[in-house]
């Protein structure tokens, strides 16, 4: 039986999934409170920026942040193929790239903070 690598990404999918469920609700709210001048005062900019520099605010952005892109990644190949787009081995490096080098770059830029 030859191994496959679907786990990983299915994984990686799931956890992305399950994380944008229950955090994405929450952050059309607070984004549209920001909007409409109601923000509370815990999402000041120095509130916000001391969370990000704290290294557990920065591996819990690290890992928002990369689950989204991963989940994000892997529904555009599935839609993708839905569409006709029958090349699958091409379409998984492309997105699965570009979800690695958000994931680096997400890294590098917060490790700058």
């Amino acid at each position: 039986m030859a191994k496959s690598n679907k786990p990983i990404f299915w994984s990686l999918f799931a956890a992305g999934g399950t994380l944008a469920a229950f955090l994405a609700p929450v952050l059309v709210l607070l984004f549209l409170l920001a909007a409409w001048g109601h923000a509370p005062s815990v999402l000041s900019y120095a509130n916000l920026h001391a969370f990000a520099a704290n290294w557990l605010g920065k591996l819990a952005l690290l890992g928002v942040i990369t689950l989204f892109l991963w989940h994000a990644a892997h529904r555009l190949r599935v839609t993708l193929h839905d569409f006709g787009l029958r090349q699958d081995g091409r379409v998984a490096l492309v997105v699965y790239s570009v979800a690695s080098v958000g994931t680096v770059l997400t890294l590098l830029y917060l490790i700058r903070i």
